[in-house]
């Protein structure tokens, strides 16, 4: 039996928004639920009736109700959600709320704080959206961001949802050729961007990269600068540029008018990877996130208004979107940007005690870098107001969930969560009616039919398999951006096992528990420190050197997180050496992002690739993980995994060997 960590007081059960619920199922329809395994059971069974019945929950504002809650649940993809409501995201999000009470608290490395209220917020989201319609913004024209994790960000993102507008964002860490590669292909307007930030105590400029950034997107009108840590001076010389206080319109008309709009509306743009090419661009609708989100929000984390919420995110992760839904619970966000444990890793614990924070949330990479460093975060904060912790980005170690009790706080929620860009949200997830299992996540969330499959489709339990999702769920993508005939689309999710979306990861759902472990990406996508890397990104910046003939990158998981190795095939008569890896990490950093910077860099004489060309990373990274390789003979080349396999035990042993062989830099 695996160990329980914590288990909820009957207390906390009954008056948990997910016991609420209940309730209201039990009023309206005499349904009677012994426990959350049952309440799962029902949702998947009847999801017509679940959707419905949380619309009603969470009580939408609509100016037309739905016909149907979906058109045809066989059809996968191409479900439609919600067919003839008309709402806005942005309404739903702010509720009518009118009041000084703290909506936002920003806290920015350089010792910056900022509160707004309410009315604050509501003022400026009105202020920008009317600003954006003089600019002549209509619905469904693209707004952009290249941004910290600030206030201004998020009232960007509710002001172009308030008139219609298709939100995309990017954070300013990330280089103007990887932020023109995902900004540029959706062709925005608008552009809302900063003069600068502050990471690790340095300040960073941000008008320059703007200005390039601006510079490769042809289609823009606008470029619009907040101040944070810059110098607002450098903004009179950028094309289009105008400074956000002045560009905030003065008047706004009385009522203002929110955009309503059918429930498919695309709402955001969120980004893949890219591994094989340019980000795909994934649309998701205004109705399908906000149903889903305040889900996951409300009943699986038990986020009311009394809570503060704590996400370290930046506008380029899935999670950034995820945490400002929290403001439609009423929920205030404590919104921090720059580094964590900077000056030392005290720092986010010392905020999360001034700020009185009730969730916090982070990833596995920053439990696993405590750990290491030996920090016991209660030591040196008083965390008393902390009820919840949120932890998603990579598979989590059996260590770090003992971490968290240990180390943190013996009574709060520990939810794990994990799902993906794809679908801005979870697959699966925590929930407050049950104990938390070292190493597992508490199961499936609510209206979502997760399973585990084999390699003939089959489900399974207690062994290793695909994660699959059997039928459609609000939330994913309505299209691909510039795919008419989706065939991206089906083939992303499609094309292993037919009429299922297939997501690309390994978990094991346990038959006793419902709980489920996670052990990585079963694709090519890279995820170190859980940031989505896309290894096309890798190879464009790489082939800059001229020593390189060809490259491969893989993630390889080592001590808690995944580490990148990039595999270089170098030119005829040229070796690798420390000045040919330093050149290549130069290029990673500069042009593309520190995320992008392998941790290991080593040659090889040949890199494994289809019939038809194409690079296969699956093999090489199956090979690192001990799984057998399945496709041997749609290689051109199979003969080089060989050399995979026999430099395998240097890539397990310690990085101080690993590196001391002298043929890995």
């Amino acid at each position: 039996m695996r160990e329980i960590l914590w288990q909820p007081s009957e207390e906390r059960v009954n008056a948990s928004v997910m016991k609420a619920f209940m309730k209201q199922l039990e009023e309206r329809h005499g349904l009677i639920f012994s426990g959350y395994r049952e309440l799962h059971q029902w949702s998947i069974d009847q999801p017509e009736m679940f959707w419905d019945e949380l619309w009603s929950f969470f009580d939408i504002i609509t100016s037309r109700h739905y016909d149907a809650v979906v058109d045809d649940l066989s059809k996968f993809p191409g479900a439609r959600w919600f067919p003839g409501a008309e709402l806005n995201y942005a309404e739903n999000i702010l509720r009518g709320r009118h009041s000084d009470e703290h909506a936002m608290i920003f806290r920015g490395e350089n010792h910056t704080r900022r509160v707004l209220s309410w009315n604050d917020l509501r003022s400026q989201v009105e202020r920008l959206a009317t600003a954006l319609r003089e600019e002549g913004i209509v619905p469904g024209d693209t707004v952009a961001a290249y941004m910290p994790n600030m206030p201004e960000t998020i009232i960007a993102m509710l002001a172009s949802s308030a008139v219609g507008a298709v939100w995309c964002s990017s954070a300013t860490d990330i280089g103007p050729v990887a932020a023109i590669d995902r900004l540029g292909q959706v062709e925005p307007k608008i552009l809302f961007t900063v003069d600068g930030y502050t990471y690790k105590g340095k300040a960073f400029d941000v008008t320059e990269r703007a200005a390039e950034v601006a510079a490769g997107i042809p289609s823009l009108r606008r470029v619009v600068v907040a101040h944070y840590a810059g110098d607002t001076g450098r903004v009179a010389a950028m094309a289009d540029g105008v400074l956000w206080d002045d560009y905030l319109a003065d008047d706004v008309p009385e009522p203002f008018l929110y955009e309503q709009l059918p429930a498919e509306h695309p709402l955001v743009v969120m980004f893949s990877s890219g591994t094989t090419g340019k980000p795909k661009c994934m649309v998701q609708s205004q109705a399908g996130l906000l149903i889903n989100q305040l889900k996951e929000i409300a009943l699986h984390h038990d986020v009311t208004e009394k809570d503060r919420m704590l996400y370290i995110t930046t506008c380029s992760w899935m999670m950034w979107n995820w945490m400002l839904a929290a403001l439609g619970t009423g929920c205030s966000l404590v919104l921090f940007d720059g580094n964590p444990s900077y000056p030392d890793s005290s720092a986010i614990w010392k905020i999360l005690e001034e700020e009185e924070v009730t969730v916090f949330g982070l990833s596995a990479s920053y439990i696993h870098a405590l750990m290491a460093e030996g920090f016991i975060p209660k030591d040196h904060a008083d965390l008393s107001h902390l009820r919840n912790i949120s932890q998603t980005g990579s598979a989590l170690s059996d260590a770090g969930f003992k971490f968290v009790y240990q180390s943190i706080k013996s009574d709060l929620h520990f939810c794990s969560i994990a799902g993906g860009t794809d679908i801005n949200g979870c697959f699966c997830i925590g929930n407050p009616l049950e104990p938390v299992y070292s190493n597992e996540l508490q199961g499936a969330g609510l209206g979502e039919p997760v399973k585990a499959f084999n390699d003939k489709g089959e489900p399974v339990f207690d062994e290793q398999g695909e994660l699959v999702c059997t039928f459609p769920i609000p939330p994913m993508p309505i299209c691909f951006w510039n795919d008419p005939e989706g065939q991206r689309y089906h083939d992303a999710y499609f094309g292993i096992f037919p009429g299922v979306w297939r997501h690309g990861d390994y978990i094991e759902i346990h038959a006793d528990t419902g709980g489920v472990t996670y052990y990585g990406r079963s694709d090519s996508i890279l995820k170190p420190s859980g940031v989505r890397i896309g290894t096309s990104e890798i190879y464009a910046q790489v082939q800059k050197v001229e020593e390189v003939r060809d490259s491969l990158a893989v993630g390889q998981q080592y001590e808690g997180d995944e580490r990148v190795i990039l595999f270089v095939q170098m030119k005829q008569g040229v070796a690798l050496t420390a000045g040919v890896a330093k050149r290549i990490r130069r290029e990673l950093r500069q042009n593309a992002s520190p995320r992008h910077v392998p941790k290991l860099i080593m040659e090889t004489k040949d890199i494994p690739k289809t019939l038809n060309g194409k690079i296969v990373e699956s093999a090489v990274t199956n090979i690192l993980h001990r799984r057998a390789v399945t496709n041997r003979d749609a290689l051109q080349n199979p003969e080089i995994l060989d050399f995979f396999e026999s430099v395998l035990p240097l890539l397990e042993s310690s990085e101080e060997e690993t590196m001391a062989s002298g043929l890995v830099f």
